[in-house]
C-alpha cells in the first residue's frame, strides 16, 4: 500500500517570471549561484521595509527557498512578517520594473509598495 506524498507549499514563494528575473539578474551580477536575499527592517513611512539584495551564502539562521530554478533567502526575524507572501516581478515602462513582495500579513501599505504595516 502506497502513501500519498504531501507536498509542502515553501513560507515564501517565488513566481515563474520572477524565477527567471532574478537568474539573469544574478548572472549579470556574477552571482549565478547566488540568491535573494529578501528581508524586512524598520522603516518606511508605513512602518516596516522589505529589502533585497543578491547573496552568494546564507547562514544557519536562514530559511533558503528554491523555486522554479531560483533561490530566495530569508533571515529567522524577517520571517513572520512575510511569510505566506509571494515575490513577482512587474515591469513598469516608466518606473524600470522591479522585484515586489505580495503579502498577506499586511494590514496597509504606502503608497510606493516598499513599506507596510501588519496586525
Amino acid at each position: 500500500m502506497s502513501q500519498a506524498v504531501k507536498e509542502i507549499k515553501p513560507v515564501v514563494e517565488i513566481t515563474p517570471q520572477a524565477a527567471e528575473e532574478l537568474k539573469i539578474y544574478l548572472q549579470k551580477q556574477g552571482k549565478s549561484e547566488g540568491g535573494l536575499r529578501v528581508f524586512v527592517s524598520a522603516g518606511g513611512c508605513s512602518g516596516l521595509s522589505y529589502g533585497m539584495v543578491p547573496e552568494d551564502k546564507s547562514t544557519d539562521d536562514d530559511y533558503v527557498i528554491t523555486q522554479h530554478g531560483a533561490k530566495l533567502i530569508v533571515d529567522k526575524s524577517s520571517m513572520p512578517f512575510i511569510a505566506g507572501s509571494m515575490i513577482d516581478f512587474q515591469s513598469d515602462k516608466l518606473m524600470g520594473g522591479g522585484f515586489v513582495v505580495k503579502n498577506p500579513n499586511a494590514v496597509s501599505t504606502c503608497g510606493c509598495g516598499e513599506s507596510f504595516k501588519t496586525a
